[in-house]
């Protein structure tokens, strides 16, 4: 299948279309519009940039945790 490629483009393409995820399980695509027709004000807000946990929030996830587990009863001593 590689070996009728003319080029390494062609190879990636190949590539990608040979492990592409099926159509029926692909979201579908957004309408192209140009930036004249739909001003950037209308659209939706962008969900803010996902960063890695502070230790700050991993202390607090553990004191949260560590709360229910003892409203449960668990009291994680196994």
């Amino acid at each position: 299948m590689y070996n009728s490629a003319e080029d390494d483009a062609e190879r990636k393409r190949i590539e990608a279309r040979l492990y592409a995820p099926p159509k029926a399980l692909r979201r579908p695509r957004r309408a192209r519009t140009s930036s004249s027709q739909q001003p950037r004000q209308e659209q939706q807000p962008q969900q803010p940039q996902r960063t890695a946990m502070t230790l700050a929030d991993a202390q607090a996830l553990m004191a949260q945790w560590g709360a229910m587990d003892s409203q449960l009863g668990t009291g994680g001593t196994g």
